[in-house]
């Protein structure tokens, strides 16, 4: 066991006017779990390379360990896998190898291969089998998920959850829980440091928040009370204080002054203790609700179809020229559906997304599509985003007012509406394509993996979202809880072994 030591770390973008990172101080023990979330755009990713010692910074980051980051930057992909891994592990024996990819499914024929060849899903589970066997090192792994379907999934968590060493930035709940044992919150105030796997952080987050809004509406009351007090007092103190200065009474007395005047004072007095219990009231209240995170609500102007069945699908299948991608396939969509598309990796998922649409791709079996049926589209890809905001919601036809609204929503700060799509981060772009499908009025939805890079919160409003207003929907999605409460039918696809 060993740590690293994290001391008053403070780190900004050159021209930027807001720090990512102020004076923060960790100390992490290298045989923890140790998991990573936070939104878009909050510097998870940023952290890793500071660690990494890619970046400038003030303080002091101090360990033991070499830190390696996934996913591994791979140069010449046209070698074999081999290759690949005796460049980034020279030091590692044929066996081990052999182990590890064992571990996690993957066959020892894929050394032989071009490593360009392997699938996303076999490209992940190599690089993380090689990382690992690189000893004294500290895995700092980004996002792996996004490229493994469910069962790539599961068999990867039981793969990390036999390792110990790690950061891992994941936005998926079920693989969080599945393998950390520590987790690292990059909250909109501070950092904070907890045992325990991602359910127990949200737990706490949870019972944290709720504290700090019952505690904020009584200093609301309190501090309502004390300065209608205050000011009452106040106005007797001064009535009193101007008695000082009438005349004799009816009677022929005159006044007390000396007495008025120390009723006045203890009043004025009495007022003051107020004010001030008032202001400690107000000082403890600014201390609250800096790190709660406030669910935007997102709404939908969904279209209702005219006919109960949009699609219908019997015995279908697909072809890329002499390959049939899949066993033949039966469904039908009917109003308020919302299909989970399910398969391996590289079944031919997207492919039925894309023909649903109307491209053209060889097909066998019969379909009946609706007319008219207006759809909207959020495709895997971001690569193509470029340009301002403006100039995307131009192209894409949609309010642009309407459009910002929906991204203030999903967590963008008010100075990324000034920069260039390509320079956001990967989430960020996933939610400029969420955002525009929300803008759209459309009978049918059509999501292919639209939770790639987003971070949990979205994710759950995104979920609100779906559940209240129940669009027609079709969609390839490998988070687990989204699936389990998204989904009101599911289509499986099965892989057709073609010979060659």
């Amino acid at each position: 066991m060993s740590l690293i030591q994290i001391s008053h770390l403070t780190f900004g973008y050159d021209g930027s006017y807001d720090l990512i990172f102020d004076d923060v101080s960790l100390q992490l023990d290298t045989n923890w779990k140790l998991g990573f979330t936070g939104r878009n755009g909050r510097g998870k990713t940023t952290f890793l390379k500071l660690l990494l010692g890619q970046y400038e910074y003030k303080g002091n980051i101090s360990a033991s360990v070499k830190f390696d980051y996934f996913p591994f930057d791979v140069t010449q992909k046209q070698r074999n896998t081999m290759e690949v891994i005796q460049e980034i592990a020279p030091e590692c024996e044929y066996w081990q190898i052999k182990k590890e990819l064992s571990l996690l499914d993957v066959g020892e024929d894929v050394l032989w291969q071009p490593y360009s060849q392997l699938s996303n899903g076999e490209q992940t589970k190599v690089l993380l089998s090689v990382l690992f066997l690189r000893e004294n090192h500290f895995l700092l792994i980004d996002e792996p998920t996004n490229h493994l379907d469910s069962l790539g999934r599961k068999t990867v968590a039981n793969y990390l959850k036999s390792k110990k060493g790690f950061i891992l930035v994941s936005h998926d709940r079920q693989f969080l829980d599945d393998v950390i044992d520590h987790i690292l919150s990059i909250n909109k105030q501070n950092i904070d440091l907890q045992k325990g796997n991602f359910s127990t952080w949200q737990q706490n987050k949870n019972r944290q928040d709720s504290f700090e809004m019952a505690e904020n509406e009584k200093l609301k009351r309190e501090i309502h009370v004390l300065s209608e007090s205050a000011r009452k007092t106040a106005n007797w103190s001064n009535k009193v204080e101007k008695t000082k200065k009438a005349g004799k009474n009816s009677a022929g007395i005159k006044p007390d002054k000396g007495y008025i005047g120390h009723k006045a004072a203890k009043m004025m007095k009495r007022s003051q203790c107020m004010v001030d219990r008032k202001n400690e009231a107000i000082e403890q209240k600014s201390k609250l609700l800096k790190n709660i995170e406030k669910e935007e609500i997102l709404k939908l102007s969904h279209l209702q179809y005219h006919k109960q069945i949009l699609l219908e699908c019997k015995n279908v299948s697909l072809y890329y020229g002499e390959k049939q991608l899949f066993q033949p396939v039966t469904f039908s969509l009917e109003r308020g559906d919302r299909i989970a598309l399910q398969g391996g990796n590289g079944t031919g998922k997207t492919s039925i997304l894309k023909w649903i649409l109307g491209e053209k791709i060889a097909f066998e079996g019969q379909i009946q599509k609706g007319s008219g049926l207006e759809i909207s589209y959020v495709c895997q890809d971001t690569s193509d985003l470029k340009g301002t905001l403006q100039q995307y919601a131009q192209k894409e036809n949609i309010a642009y007012s309407l459009f910002l609204g929906i991204l203030r929503k999903l967590g963008f700060t008010r100075e990324q509406f000034d920069k260039n799509i390509e320079d956001f981060s990967a989430g960020q772009k996933k939610k400029v394509l969420l955002s525009k499908s929300l803008c759209q009025k459309a009978h049918l939805y059509i999501w292919d993996e639209p939770l790639n890079f987003i971070d949990v919160l979205s994710r759950i409003q995104i979920e609100t979202l779906l559940l209240e207003y129940q669009p027609t929907m079709i969609f390839v999605e490998h988070d687990a809880t989204f699936i389990q409460k998204i989904a009101t039918k599911f289509v499986t696809i099965h892989a057709v072994k073609n010979e060659i």
